[in-house]
C-alpha cells in the first residue's frame, strides 16, 4: 500500500511540476558582434506580448573599441539611462549604442561601481511572457556590456515586465516609452 501511496505521490508532483513549466525561453540572449559576424539568438521574443508577427527596425549591438570609448563624454551617461526597445524585440538599436559606451566608460573608470539593468515591457500580453520578456532586455544590455569589458559583477539585470509602466495609456506613443531598460545606480 506504502508503495502505491509513494508512486501516487510522486505522479501528482510530476504533473504539478509540469504544470508549473514555461515554453518562454531565457536563453540566447542576442547579441551580434560584427567584428566575428556571429549572433546569438534571432531577436525576435516567441509569444504574445508586444506581440507582433515581425517587428520591423530592429537594431543590433555594434562592437566598439576601448579607443572609441575613451572619447566619450561621461555626462553623457548621466543624462540618459534608458534604452528603447522596438516592439517584441530585445535587440539593442544602434541609436542607444553611444549611451551603452558611456556606461561601460563609467563602470570600467571605477570598478566599486554597480548598476541595475532594469528591464520593462508595455502592457501587451501576459505577466509571465513580458517578465520573460523584460528579464531579454535587460539581460542583452548586461551582454552588451560584458563585451565592452565591464565585470559582470558590477552588473545586475532585472525585470519588471509590464508592472512599472513609464507611462500610463494605450497608445502607441505610450507603449513606446515603456519598451524599456533603466539603467540605475547601486
Amino acid at each position: 500500500m506504502k508503495r502505491y501511496f509513494s508512486l501516487a505521490m510522486v505522479l501528482v508532483l510530476a504533473l504539478l511540476l509540469g504544470a508549473c513549466s514555461s515554453a518562454v525561453r531565457l536563453n540566447d540572449v542576442p547579441v551580434v558582434d560584427h567584428s566575428s559576424g556571429t549572433a546569438a539568438g534571432d531577436g525576435t521574443a516567441n509569444g504574445n506580448a508586444d506581440a507582433g508577427s515581425s517587428p520591423v527596425g530592429k537594431g543590433v549591438v555594434e562592437s566598439v573599441d576601448l579607443a572609441r570609448i575613451a572619447s566619450l563624454d561621461a555626462n553623457a551617461a548621466a543624462l540618459s539611462k534608458v534604452i528603447y526597445f522596438d516592439y517584441d524585440s530585445y535587440l539593442i538599436r544602434s541609436e542607444f549604442q553611444p549611451i551603452i559606451d558611456a556606461q561601460a566608460k563609467l563602470l570600467l573608470a571605477d570598478k566599486a561601481r554597480k548598476i541595475v539593468l532594469e528591464g520593462h515591457t508595455d502592457d501587451r500580453g501576459g505577466r509571465e511572457y513580458n517578465l520573460a520578456l523584460g528579464q531579454k532586455r535587460a539581460e542583452s544590455v548586461r551582454r552588451a556590456l560584458t563585451l565592452l569589458g565591464v565585470n559582470d559583477n558590477q552588473l545586475e539585470a532585472i525585470s519588471y515586465g509590464k508592472e512599472k509602466p513609464a507611462v500610463v495609456g494605450d497608445t502607441e506613443e505610450a507603449m513606446q516609452k515603456n519598451r524599456r531598460v533603466e539603467i540605475t545606480s547601486r
